[in-house]
């Protein structure tokens, strides 16, 4: 698999486009003939990081970085920054407005949700400054059940 770059800008409370890049790298993936349970995995985490760009964030963006052996899964944004990760990455604990959550957003599970699917994951953040969270998927799936036959 030859090395890969897409980025894609991601504008804070558009919940009109929010989904869009996640559904453009899962086809980028798939065409490039990734295994299927790495693009799900993937495609989960990128989903979360992308609208927690769109809630959270002044605005972002999502870098893929595809290698030989790796998927990179990059999301960086301008925003509050996060002043608490241990908190924010316990399951269910959410900052998302009564509106967002109205509309069905911010259970409070992206961060969780990213970190279970990635193979490698890590979390910088400064308050007043933004977040960068980097997530690494291994092409070759030791999660996916070996279906090879042995003879």
């Amino acid at each position: 698999m030859s090395q890969l770059r897409e980025e894609f800008q991601i504008t804070a409370m558009d919940f009109v486009t929010a989904g869009e890049a996640s559904s453009r790298i899962k086809r980028i993936l798939k065409k490039l003939g990734v295994n299927a349970n790495v693009v799900r995995r993937l495609s989960i985490a990128c989903y979360e990081a992308e609208i927690n760009l769109v809630i959270h964030s002044m605005g972002g963006k999502l870098v893929l970085l595809v290698g030989e052996n790796e998927v990179t899964l990059i999301s960086e944004d301008v925003g509050p920054g996060i002043p608490d990760i241990r908190l924010a990455m316990s399951e269910g604990y959410s900052t998302a407005s009564e509106n967002v959550r109205m509309m069905g957003f911010g259970a409070g599970m992206g961060l969780a949700n990213m970190a279970r699917n990635a193979d490698r994951f890590h979390i910088q953040s400064k308050v007043g400054e933004g977040t960068r969270i980097e997530m690494i998927f291994m092409i070759k799936d030791s999660r996916a059940e070996d279906k090879s036959e042995v003879s």
